[in-house]
């Protein structure tokens, strides 16, 4: 009797001893700008522009697309002779302030696609907190124009992601993380906007490399590797988009979240 209580032990104490090397091997990593910013009713226009510039180089890895001018509209410098952002969000839309058109352009990017350009951006709001995506407008605004966001804007705008509900039942505010802190790999996918570039059982861009069966020639290890740090091996044929794709994916989810994106990927063989 008692070898096969020392048998069932052992096998007990292996498995944990398996589990733990699992999870203490998943990196564990902070986001370079908290996920929620105390920014109280009496927040001064520079504290929300400084903000905002860390957001948009940070965390919303708004560089990816926007630092170019090729995938979507150069937001910091002249564009076609329109000048920054800034200079000229004002003049987009008939009817809307530079105000009301980055925040549409934020929460309901297809509302309005600037023209040569594809309808490619996520939906911001369900990424960043309602300080963050004012943070980041106020930034904008700076850029080339005057800015008018205030601390009132914010607790107007608190209400706006709550409304809606990410798929797979996690909440769509960005206070409670990418994707609302949901698992499902769907959710995940759909609140970092990885079908604006890649393809996945037949939706999605084709502008980087087609994840439909991306587990054919990568293990979950080699998946979660690239979320990390995408530097870190480039699809063949794809180099001159080296550097492309945010570095801050990982920053946005906690390890259940990536483990969940890792194997879900790893499966589509």
């Amino acid at each position: 009797m008692w070898v096969t209580n020392a048998k069932v032990v052992a096998i007990v104490l292996g498995t944990l001893a398996l589990y733990t090397l699992i999870a203490n091997k998943i990196p564990q990593v902070q986001s370079e700008v908290p996920q929620t910013l105390t920014l109280g009713a009496n927040v001064t226009s520079e504290q929300l522009v400084a903000a905002g510039e860390k957001v948009f180089n940070g965390i919303g890895g708004c560089t990816t697309c926007h630092g170019l001018g090729t995938r979507a509209p150069n937001l910091l410098t002249d564009e076609q002779g329109t000048g920054p952002i800034g200079a000229r969000c004002g003049k987009r839309e008939a009817g809307k302030s530079c105000k009301q058109y980055l925040y549409e352009s934020l929460d309901n990017p297809t509302a309005y696609i600037v023209s040569g350009y594809q309808p490619i951006m996520p939906v911001m709001t369900r990424q960043l907190s309602p300080e963050q995506i004012w943070a980041v407008i106020a930034y904008l605004e700076s850029q080339g124009g005057i800015v008018d966001v205030t601390g009132s804007d914010i607790p107007a705008a608190a209400a706006a992601p709550a409304a809606s509900t990410a798929p797979g039942g996690g909440a769509a505010g960005g206070g409670g993380g990418l994707a609302g802190g949901s698992t499902d790999p769907k959710a995940i996918i759909q609140a970092a906007g990885c079908l604006a570039c890649h393809k996945l059982d037949g939706q999605g861009q084709v502008i980087a490399p087609d994840l439909t069966h991306v587990g054919s020639r990568r293990d979950a290890e080699s998946i979660r590797k690239k979320i990390l740090d995408p530097t870190s091996s480039i699809a063949p044929g794809y180099e001159k988009l080296a550097g492309i794709m945010p570095k801050t994916f990982g920053a946005m989810m906690n390890a259940s979240q990536l483990e969940a994106l890792a194997q879900y990927l790893a499966a589509h063989k």
